[in-house]
């Protein structure tokens, strides 16, 4: 496929698209039609959006800790992210005595804001086209092996010439399933300090009930600042280091927003399938994530159990836990999206038109392509399936982790002669410590047990892990506390003596050895399979956009940066839902937030401050223009997982507020956008801004910002009066 057509096609494509389908690589705004998004509202150039030489958007949106977004929003490098986003650095800065995660954290001063450990932002200094460099050594006739390395060595020297001896880090990736390749030139920052955070009854509120579903009422959002040295480079961290000196920063609009307002979302999604068969949407469905919906309960509920019972517990499972129910969740929601959205009849009946075109004079390289695919999936339906209980499997039962990755450093410490163990040992006693301070020996011990036995009695043997297969899974706790890997004690004392032989005799590693091994064994056995479907899927795409000129094709997320827009938009009212007196459906109120309050609930308990604040009325500059308080919006934005935390921008490049989730009318939007259904769900910045000043009282912060004001944003009736008593009771829902 040659790169001028498919550049023509995807700037026709452009040209016709909706205004709220698409996630749009930066460097091609301005080869876009500009124009389009002007009609829509924006108010900004395409340089002012992505600029090399100036600052511009870009500069202000981060790769928040590489899973999420944040945007920095003032001149001294703050960044306002989702309190799911940082709900990791919370919860390892918390303890029992000072349980941040429950109770919020505010810096009132600077010097309060403490460093986030492992944390990091990722800013995008620029990218460009590889797609000509790459494909003028490739041909469809190469073998995956020899593809593979000329991609790899053109990769390693599109890093070398970027880089800059290590001052960026550069990254390429392939797109439209390996047609098209474009790098990413990086700069990473990792002094990251947590500066307010607010209570888990607000910033989570609503918990798993609510999640993925509208209307919504969540404070979800927390603030961090980045640091560098004085010169404003990325350092360590280290009390010297000053907050960052941005190229750029987002104001704050404090307006409000209406149906049809433009907005636009920056930020990192992480993965879509957008182009992905009927063939691979049937499996995904019937067979992959049932099995990830059902390993991922079982993994929930044995964390649950323990979490209840221990307040130390619950803090250094509190991140694991909310990531598993969160996809676990999503994964149900797609399930059921895919099959209430007829999704696999639209993808046959596109499918259908392809097979006629293909077998038209001329396309003969693209004629068979699907029936290939149709017949790969059936040959690794059950290796699949096999993965996903796999995945689950090794992502909550510690042990294993513990055992592969603490081993080659204690062989190769057992291995050093006495100086060589000395000069080792205080890196080994932070390295254990570290593994082990957050773990639960009891609840692993059952992790281990109860997700093996899941694996044995779900996976079929042919595909399965032969070591996995063979263990007693009602002993294996036992096996893991005879140990070396037991526990932080065990490991120490191995070090006081160490053993090679007994290291390699554990019984706990030779599993971890075993799984690592048979997943070789696997990947081996279906590598001819694998690479012939990858051949056979980037010819399906490339065949697909040669049969479709005048339709819009956009590249799949792969977490790099994008841009979507579109415009502030409502839903259909639901008679089986309560809106809390909302009925321009685009919205949520403080009003509605109360209306959900439960007193002691896990998901919807409330501080009795921001009761207090609700019966005083007390909203301050925050108010909408007709008088209620915002908390949530609806916007048809497209976006996906590693979005959260994304700024939602207005016309004129303001801040209006941070996005954090997708309806579940829509969970299929991976697979298809869903044009009638599909939302973005966004914490309105105005909530977001009084939670920190009249709630938190932390006003340092907001002063920070430059605020955008117009004749109808309320007075500052500056910091509350209002106490922490409770207005009058009120009976529980």
């Amino acid at each position: 496929m040659k790169r001028i057509f498919l550049l023509f096609t995807f700037l026709l494509g452009f040209a016709q698209m909706r205004a709220d389908e698409g996630m749009w690589l930066l460097m091609l705004v301005k080869r876009l039609n500009g124009v389009d998004m002007q009609k829509e509202g924006l108010h900004l150039t395409p340089e002012e959006i992505y600029s090399v030489n100036n600052s511009s958007l870009k500069d202000a949106i981060v790769s928040f800790g590489g899973f999420c977004t944040g945007e920095i929003v003032s001149d001294q490098g703050l960044i306002f992210t989702n309190h799911h986003c940082g709900y990791g650095a919370v919860a390892a800065a918390s303890t029992p005595s000072k349980d941040y995660l429950k109770n919020g954290f505010w810096a009132m001063k600077q010097k309060d804001e403490f460093n986030a450990k492992d944390l990091y932002v990722r800013f995008l200094v620029r990218m460009d086209d590889a797609t000509q460099r790459i494909n003028s050594k490739l041909n469809n006739n190469m073998t995956a092996a020899e593809r593979k390395a000329v991609i790899d060595a053109e990769t390693k020297a599109i890093q070398t010439e970027n880089s800059e001896n290590g001052k960026y880090t550069v990254v390429v990736r392939d797109f439209f399933n390996g047609n098209e390749f474009y790098y990413f030139v990086y700069q990473d920052y990792k002094d990251i300090r947590l500066v307010g955070a607010p209570p888990s009854s607000l910033g989570k509120y609503g918990g798993d009930t609510d999640n993925w579903e509208w209307p919504r009422h969540t404070a979800d959002f927390t603030v961090f600042r980045v640091y560098a040295d004085a010169a404003g480079n990325p350092a360590e961290f280290a009390p010297t280091n000053v907050p960052l000196k941005p190229k750029h920063f987002l104001p704050v609009s404090l307006k409000g927003v209406k149906p049809g307002d433009f907005s636009m979302i920056l930020g990192y999604p992480g993965r879509t399938n957008r182009y992905l068969t009927s063939y691979g949407i049937q499996q995904m469905v019937s067979k992959d994530y049932p099995a990830w919906v059902e390993a991922s309960k079982l993994a929930m509920d044995v964390m649950k159990k323990y979490m209840d019972k221990d307040k130390a517990t619950q803090l250094n499972y509190a991140s694991q836990y909310a990531s598993v129910a969160n996809y676990w969740k999503n994964r149900q929601g797609t399930i059921d999206a895919v099959e209430k959205n007829g999704t696999i009849t639209d993808k046959q009946n596109l499918e259908a038109e392809y097979k006629k075109w293909s077998v038209q004079p001329g396309n003969e390289m693209y004629d068979g392509v699907l029936e290939d695919i149709g017949l790969y999936y059936k040959q690794v339906s059950d290796r699949n399936v096999e993965r996903n209980y796999a995945s689950i499997l090794t992502r909550n039962a510690k042990y294993i982790s513990l055992a592969f990755q603490l081993a080659p450093a204690l062989d190769t410490y057992a291995k050093q002669d006495l100086a060589g163990k000395v000069a080792m040992k205080a890196k080994m006693e932070e390295t254990i410590k570290n593994a082990y301070e957050n773990i639960n020996t009891t609840l692993e011990g059952e992790m281990l047990n109860s997700m093996v036995n899941l694996y044995q009695t779900k996976v079929n043997k042919d595909v399965a892990s032969e070591t996995l297969m063979a263990l007693d899974a009602k002993n294996l706790s036992n096996v893991a506390y005879s140990s070396i890997f037991a526990n932080k004690t065990s490991v120490t004392n191995f070090m006081l003596n160490p053993d090679r032989l007994k290291l390699d005799a554990d019984p706990l590693l030779k599993i971890a050895k075993g799984i690592a091994a048979d997943q070789k064994a696997s990947s081996e056995r279906f590598v001819k399979i694998d690479d012939n479907f990858a051949k056979n899927n980037r010819l399906f795409l490339a065949g697909l956009m040669k049969s479709q000129p005048n339709k819009k094709f956009y590249p799949d997320a792969n977490s790099t940066m994008r841009l979507t827009y579109g415009q502030i938009d409502t839903l259909p009212i639901r008679t089986d839902r309560n809106y809390y007196g909302v009925t321009d459906n685009y919205y949520t109120t403080m009003e509605g937030l109360v209306g959900k309050y439960k007193a002691g609930d896990e998901e919807f308990d409330l501080p009795q401050r921001v009761l207090a604040l609700q019966g005083a009325k007390d909203y301050g500059m925050y108010a909408d223009k007709a008088g209620y308080l915002p908390v949530n919006f609806l916007s048809n934005n497209d976006i996906t997982g590693g979005n959260s935390g994304s700024p939602v921008i207005d016309g004129d490049g303001n801040l209006i507020g941070i996005a954090f989730d997708g309806n579940s009318e829509a969970l299929s939007g991976d697979i298809v956008f869903e044009k009638e259904w599909q939302k973005t769900i966004s914490v309105d910045i105005r909530f977001v801004l009084w939670t920190i000043d009249k709630f938190a009282g932390a006003r340092r912060i907001v002063d920070e910002l430059k605020l955008v004001k117009d004749e109808n944003t309320p007075a500052d009736t500056g910091a509350s009066k209002i106490k922490n008593a409770a207005p009058a009771k009120k009976k529980k829902k």
